[in-house]
């Protein structure tokens, strides 16, 4: 008999085994046991094919509706072509290639499973050479009819080389030898929720005998993984809570204080509070994890930065990570121009107070990069702002007190963990994401953090207008477009213009992971609008063009001459998406809208309305448009919460894509929904810290076997 921890080769045989290690990537009974159902479907619910997406690797329950073959023009091979349909007599067809021989297993009205990747041929869904099983009942065997009658068949997430009912078939051999398995969760809980126990909840949800209590098995199941996850988490926060560090307390009168003496504006009441959240951690002994999350605009740097001088006035370095060179750059010219005399260290006529802040990226020439290593060693620098290069084995601290790093999910735990370790005992960690957060998300896959929320934005900011321009069918509407550029120029302001690729013609040059449609031809391409603008429609202003492939001198030049409004018109690719900050920007315009996603074009129109000027973002779309592009642009055009469009965003791309959290907590989640199962993850975030509460012990003792390999993620 098998228990969790049994390897599958000794259960499935070497050859299965390596299938399912290949394919899914499981290599033992309890790992591949939480490989569950997508849905149950029974004799005569057949698959909506309506609902089926290009693209997908699908399984497909439906009957044939009829079948023909013919000769290819060689005369030696034969297509089979098959048409099947569901209950809404909606039909795809099915392309077999030189198997002749399926033409006469193909009765019509028969039932079949097809499994392959959904494609389309004229306009129609089609499978090509799909994996098929047909279905008990349909042979002419009275009992295989009798003994489907009332079951529900799994289907099961698969790929192309291991379709659902193969994998259905080896768990079938799994639950067959699996043994008794020991339950970690108290039997208090499972009588409240009316949960099974683990033994028959694997073998309910595998193999249900009733619909009920499937959906029981299911609902423990997705507990388990809420619970066990939770507890994950929260262990980890209190062994980080363990970790001694030095408590960087600062001097009253530092530059800390000579800096908000100097600000030309008032810190909102927000960043008044997240920072006093900030600095009570910096006083502790233990080192601060806390995630900063905040709207477009709210802010997040000039708290990031008074963090910085906090640690600073406690005579320890600051690192900030940044993901880009353009971002990097940014950062460091922001923070050069808000600090102002006070960064000036070193230079003649500086105050007593100044410090000293670097910049740090690949593209520096190697003599650049030494010396300022050598600064950073040395301690001359207090604040140095980076890209990877930041990561190198040459960088070395002198006291490295606080790493900050800005778009968090653009970094993997190791690249975070090789900044720390570059200090003499473990520094304070802050990271900050741009994109909000729901709270679901929140406490899963960010539950190892403190996390505090800026949601207000500064005194003076202007809420911006969002506009839909349908670019093919309403040219009027495109022509009045380039004419409020042209206005907004006259009027003293600025306007970008985003289009997804580079140059045209070649798909290495888009800037982006497209999340929708298919790539087109008829894209908008940086380098050929940029000089059709300049000598067209906005003949006479002053058009640039900013992009991933100019090198970082070209790219720096061009942002500090748009900066000093020497550039009336910046035509980019999302380079700019995060970090830009130019006040006097006032438009966006945004070619082919319907390709980017929720938080990139929330992101993208956070680059105006960073001034006083009413500002405005034009979406410009083609179509025909999904209805989920026409949802997800209706949606931007109404609201500007940023954490309603997270939401949105969660829905539709799962927290992992959403925030890179493939490396964090969502690795874990194979049942739970973190909007649909919003309450039990509260529930089992509670019942996590009230067991972590009373009986450490026991969660210290258990947690590894109780979770098994699923904690690979995990890294303090």
């Amino acid at each position: 008999m098998a228990n969790l921890e049994t390897k599958l080769i000794d259960v499935i045989g070497d050859r299965s085994a390596k299938v399912v290690a290949s394919e899914l990537g499981y290599k033992t009974v309890g790992d591949f046991l939480h490989h569950y159902p997508r849905r149950y479907v029974r004799r005569g619910e057949l698959t909506n094919i309506a609902e089926l997406r290009e693209g997908e690797e699908a399984t497909v329950l439906a009957k044939v509706h009829s079948v023909k073959s013919r000769r290819m023009a060689n005369r030696k091979q034969v297509i089979v072509e098959v048409i099947i349909e569901d209950n809404n007599r909606e039909k795809m067809s099915l392309t077999f290639f030189n198997q002749a021989w399926r033409e006469k297993e193909m009765r019509i009205g028969r039932q079949g499973l097809f499994a392959g990747k959904i494609g389309t041929f004229k306009g129609a869904r089609q499978l090509a050479h799909p994996e098929l099983e047909w279905l008990p009942g349909d042979s002419d065997v009275e009992d295989a009819i009798e003994s489907f009658a009332d079951k529900y068949l799994p289907i099961y997430p698969a790929t192309g080389k291991f379709p659902s009912w193969k994998i259905a078939k080896s768990l079938e051999i799994v639950l067959d030898s699996l043994d008794q398995v020991e339950d970690f969760l108290p039997e208090t809980i499972r009588e409240q929720y009316e949960f099974p126990n683990l033994f028959d909840a694997f073998k309910e949800v595998h193999r249900p005998t009733d619909i009920k209590r499937a959906d029981l098995a299911r609902a423990r199941l997705t507990f388990d993984e809420a619970f066990l996850l939770q507890l994950t988490m929260l262990s980890q926060k209190r062994e980080q809570a363990k970790i001694y560090t030095v408590a960087r307390i600062p001097k009253e009168k530092g530059v800390l204080a000579e800096f908000d003496k100097s600000l030309p504006f008032q810190l909102t009441p927000g960043q008044i509070s997240v920072s006093e959240e900030i600095f009570e951690d910096l006083l502790a002994e233990h080192p601060m994890h806390r995630l900063l999350q905040g709207e477009v605009g709210s802010g997040k740097t000039i708290v990031a930065l008074r963090s910085a001088l906090n640690v600073i006035d406690a005579s320890a370095q600051v690192a900030f990570l940044a993901p880009t060179e353009v971002l990097a750059q940014q950062h460091y010219r922001t923070i050069k121009k808000q600090l102002g005399e006070l960064a000036t260290k070193g230079e003649l006529g500086a105050p007593e107070l100044a410090i000293n802040v670097a910049l740090l990226t690949g593209s520096m020439s190697q003599s650049e990069k030494r010396e300022t290593q050598a600064r950073i060693k040395s301690g001359e620098v207090d604040l140095v702002v980076g890209t990877h290069a930041l990561l190198s084995e040459a960088v070395e601290f002198k006291d490295l007190g606080l790493v900050i790093v800005d778009e968090q999910h653009r970094f993997g735990v190791e690249q975070r963990d090789a900044l720390r370790a570059k200090a003499k005992t473990p520094p304070h960690l802050l990271v900050m994401t741009a994109t909000p957060i729901p709270r679901t998300v929140a406490i899963t896959v960010f539950g190892d953090l403190d996390i505090s929320t800026l949601s207000e934005l500064p005194l003076g900011r202007t809420p911006i207008t969002t506009h839909l321009v349908n670019a093919l069918s309403k040219p009027n509407y495109l022509e009045r477009a380039w004419q409020r550029i042209k206005e907004e120029v006259s009027a003293g302001h600025q306007a970008y213009v985003v289009a997804p690729r580079i140059s045209a013609g070649n798909s290495e040059d888009i800037d982006m992971d497209f999340l929708f449609g298919t790539e087109s031809k008829e894209m908008a391409a940086v380098t050929e609008l940029a000089p059709e603008l300049a000598t067209g429609v906005l003949k006479g202003l002053r058009v640039a063009q900013l992009h991933g492939k100019q090198n970082s001198d070209e790219k720096e030049a061009t942002m500090q001459a748009f900066s000093a409004k020497e550039i009336d018109v910046l035509v980019a690719t999302t380079v700019i998406e995060v970090g830009v900050d130019v006040p006097n920007a006032a438009l966006m315009v945004i070619e082919h809208a319907e390709r980017f996603g929720y938080a990139q074009i929330h992101q993208l129109r956070g680059r105006v309305g960073r001034g006083s000027a009413d500002s405005v973002c034009i979406l410009m779309y083609s179509e025909p448009l999904s209805l989920a592009a026409k949802e997800r642009l209706q949606t931007l055009r109404e609201v500007s919460d940023g954490f309603v469009i997270a939401e949105r965003d969660l829905a539709l791309r799962g927290p992992g894509e959403l925030l890179g959290a493939k490396q964090s907590g969502e690795a874990m989640l194979r049942f739970v929904d973190l909007q649909r199962d919003a309450w039990l993850i509260q529930i089992a975030h509670e019942l996590a810290e009230r067991l972590l509460a009373e009986h450490p012990d026991l969660v210290k003792a258990h947690l590894g076997r109780w979770v098994g390999s699923r904690t690979e993620f995990l890294k303090a």
